[in-house]
């Protein structure tokens, strides 16, 4: 059986896991921040309109049916006293730097998993935290007293990464739980397939016709009926995880990265202003790929409308590249292309709701190979020292050009997912360098 190298199985059961999960974390960040907002429902989105969608709803908002992805005036219509919150992203990575500097505080093992995430790897200090439930409250009693006390977190504890974080979906808000050999049948039993973070509705169906309906049948199917419900190795990593063997403890490389915006009436109102939109898209992936030392040789644009309409593109280059205007370059050259051959389809358009640059088959800056002939070696170290100053002397100390085009327009964004661009080495032992201050001012 072959496993992804990065999923390295270890069968070791004497280890010791701690999730950390923050929770309603975006909103509770404005609550911690603004004491007006305590206590009441709130939506975090990423600017302020009625057609704006919700990216994190308060505890408050929750109990009134609110969810992430709902629409700010469909979810005014369940919540009548909800109040709208423009996201603040650089706030909210303060806070994570903040709590990422407490769990670091009480062991070297630290994973971030994502803004409002972390895995504390305890195996190496089981005899110094002997009691890790104590540990847990102590952690959450650090992070009210230093952070904040509407900051709060639930935290599981395992085996192994999955079991830990499934602990932290029992109990919310601010929960305490341990999974065991012991009582992991029993949680299962209350729980939908769905319930399993990484389930979604297709897994679902797949389990279903192995005639697999609950979270217990997967805990004792074979590893051999798990893998041909899944169709392959995702199979054994699910046997895996539900029997207290880890696989998911690493940091993953990129495989891909994506900028994309949903669009105000603002930018959506002129030609000029949704090009300025795009430039910026551009130069954030390249920001991105200059701090991870990587270059892409793939591009893809998108573009969607309001008429539920989209269009995109994917482009392959010869030559891999990390500079911002390239990459906008061949993006527009293949929208010439596709306007020519479609005399009546203009891509950029008052109706479209929202666009999308996305760069992937990466090749690390260390493998490039350069022609003796080619100027592209000091065009790519200039890049990096500009970057190199932005990180020393503030982002806007020297600018380049792309950078001036309605630059106003990109606002910033924060995700949920990976925040390796936080950090200055994505990598394993990601804190060696310490934290990315492009993105912290």
């Amino acid at each position: 059986m072959s496993y992804n190298k990065n999923n390295i199985v270890n069968t070791d059961r004497g280890r010791v896991i701690m999730y950390i999960d923050m929770n309603n974390y975006f909103a509770s960040c404005e609550q911690q921040l603004n004491p007006r907002l305590r206590g009441r429902p709130i939506g975090v989105c990423p600017y302020v309109n009625d057609n704006a969608v919700i990216i994190a709803p308060s505890r408050e908002a929750k109990k009134a049916g609110v969810t992430t992805g709902m629409r700010f005036d469909k979810a005014k219509q369940l919540c009548p006293d909800i109040e709208m919150v423009a996201c603040r992203p650089v706030k909210y990575r303060k806070f994570h730097v903040e709590i990422m500097n407490i769990l670091r505080s009480y062991c070297e093992d630290v994973i971030p998993k994502s803004i409002d995430e972390a895995v504390m790897n305890l195996t190496s200090y089981k005899y110094l935290y002997k009691d890790v439930h104590a540990l847990a409250k102590e952690i959450k009693r650090l992070i009210s007293g230093q952070v904040g006390e509407y900051i709060t977190c639930s935290i599981g504890i395992s085996q192994n990464v999955f079991l830990a974080k499934l602990a932290t979906e029992i109990e919310k808000p601010d929960g305490l739980i341990e999974i065991t050999p012991e009582n992991l049948e029993n949680y299962l039993l209350r729980m939908k397939l769905t319930d399993l973070p990484g389930i979604a509705s297709a897994s679902q169906k797949r389990l279903n016709l192995a005639g697999i309906y609950r979270p217990v049948d997967m805990l004792n199917a074979s590893e051999s009926l798990l893998r041909k419900a899944f169709g392959g190795v995702v199979g054994n990593y699910w046997y895996h995880r539900l029997h207290f063997t880890e696989v998911d403890l690493y940091t993953a490389e990129y495989r891909r990265m994506s900028a994309m915006r949903t669009l105000s009436a603002q930018t959506r109102s002129s030609k000029a202003a949704l090009m300025g939109m795009l430039v910026s898209l551009c130069t954030k992936l390249e920001q991105r790929m200059v701090k991870s030392d990587i270059f892409c040789t793939e591009i893809s644009f998108y573009a969607d409308y309001y008429d539920n309409t989209s269009w995109k593109t994917t482009i392959k280059i010869q030559e891999p590249l990390q500079d911002g205007i390239d990459m906008l370059h061949y993006i527009q050259q293949r929208i010439r292309v596709h306007e020519a051959q479609s005399a009546s389809v203009n891509i950029f358009t008052s109706k479209m709701r929202s666009m999308g640059v996305l760069v992937g088959d990466f090749i690390s800056a260390s493998h490039l190979q350069y022609s003796l002939f080619d100027n592209k070696i000091q065009k790519d170290l200039l890049r990096k020292t500009v970057y190199n100053i932005k990180d020393k002397y503030g982002k806007d100390i020297v600018r380049k050009a792309a950078e001036t085009v309605e630059g106003t327009h990109l606002k910033d964004a924060i995700g949920f997912g990976s925040v390796k661009d936080l950090y200055d080495n994505a990598s394993p032992g990601i804190f060696e360098k310490g934290f990315n201050k492009y993105l912290l001012e």
